[in-house]
């Protein structure tokens, strides 16, 4: 085997273990590390539950004192600063690691190189970019939020046979089967956050959590886009806010229920806009932002440019009059998306779509 595939080969054992934890490491990407030698897996780690520890120093642990001379495979470049834990980089020095392969550098201004060098000045061989197509998107939430100063967008859509994602009046419309949504709370699962309108919030009554055995821990922070501060203190979202996190982004100087929604635990926040919220989950170290509804916020994010990935399921169900028109279906997508996947779910298509970068539109 020749050595680009070998790396080739552990570097997918790697970027696989990052997966695991996807959307429950936050504010920290889920990394994946694998150190070999003499052709033996001999340490495995991957970003804990939370963010700590990280996966490299769990992978030198098992390693023991086989990761001396040996070749680590980790997924992004090992961080260099002091933060609640030491530098990754120094505890690969320390292990006696003699090469590195690094799938993608760390955009982090606090890292960014940095890390590398660390291990360059010790006599590390480095290798970097093996899989970084693969790796990077493993990692697309964090390096979105690095890059662009907001979380990585998913917008997910279940749309009608009629092109409508429900009905007027009717509050929760069963569009796809039980498969559907099962995939759609897995989404929710590997997702820091969601978000739905008030609208949306009103006419369903949501509750937003994972409700898939084993996963109910991983619910995302739950997002309101609530002007005027109009979420009842009744709804299911309000009176789970002490178990799952909830906010509510109003206007400035908005009213309505916002006392009553703090007192329940609610966090309000006042934005200027859907740009100036993405910028405040930013900061608050959210990378993935999963989008459920409804109409009039899909459109108006489409419409940004700020929708970065779309699941759309297409259902053989026939809503009819009073339909809410989809703003998007799987034959009229906005300008700059392209396919990157589609299969059968159930009795149900799901259909993805990224964002080529502009450069690429044609």
């Amino acid at each position: 085997m020749s050595i680009t595939a070998r790396d080739e080969r552990y570097m997918r054992e790697a970027i696989e273990l990052s997966l695991a934890h996807v959307g429950q490491t936050g504010p920290n990407p889920s990394v994946g590390c694998v150190i070999v030698k003499d052709g033996e897996v001999v340490g495995r780690g991957v970003t804990a539950l939370g963010g700590r520890p990280h996966a490299e120093p769990q992978a030198i642990a098992e390693a023991g004192e086989k990761a001396r001379g040996a070749t680590a495979y980790v997924t992004l470049e090992p961080c260099s600063h002091h933060g609640k834990t030491p530098p990754c980089a120094n505890a690969i020095v320390a292990s006696g690691i003699a090469r590195v392969v690094v799938a993608v550098a760390d955009p982090d201004p606090r890292v960014s190189g940095r890390g590398l060098k660390i291990l360059a000045d010790a006599d590390i061989e480095v290798t970097i970019g093996i899989l970084q197509k693969e790796a990077r998107r493993a990692m697309s939430g964090y390096l979105t939020r690095q890059t662009k100063g907001r979380p990585q967008v998913t917008l997910k859509l279940a749309v009608s046979a009629d092109g409508m994602l429900g009905r007027v009046g009717a509050g929760q419309v069963a569009i796809t089967g039980p498969a559907a949504r099962e995939t759609v709370h897995r989404l929710r699962a590997e997702s820091d956050a969601i978000l739905v309108g008030i609208g949306t919030a009103l006419a369903d009554d949501p509750e937003l959590t994972v409700r898939l055995p084993g996963l109910e821990s991983a619910s995302p922070v739950r997002i309101v886009l609530d002007r005027k501060a109009e979420l009842p203190v009744t709804s299911k979202l309000v009176k789970t806010a002490a178990s799952v996190p909830v906010l509510v982004a109003v206007s400035p100087g908005a009213s309505g229920n916002r006392a009553a929604l703090g007192d329940k635990g609610v966090d309000v926040v006042e934005v200027g806009g859907i740009e100036e919220l993405l910028a405040l989950l930013a900061q608050r170290g959210i990378s993935s932002l999963m989008v459920e509804g409804g109409a009039r916020v899909a459109a108006d994010l489409l419409a940004r440019g700020l929708v970065d990935r779309i699941h759309l399921y297409d259902s053989s169900v026939i809503v009819g009059e009073g339909g809410i028109a989809s703003p998007i279906t799987a034959g009229r997508l906005p300008a700059g998306f392209v396919k990157v996947d589609e299969r059968q779910v159930g009795a149900d298509r799901l259909q993805i779509f990224e964002r080529l970068p502009a450069s690429a539109w044609v």
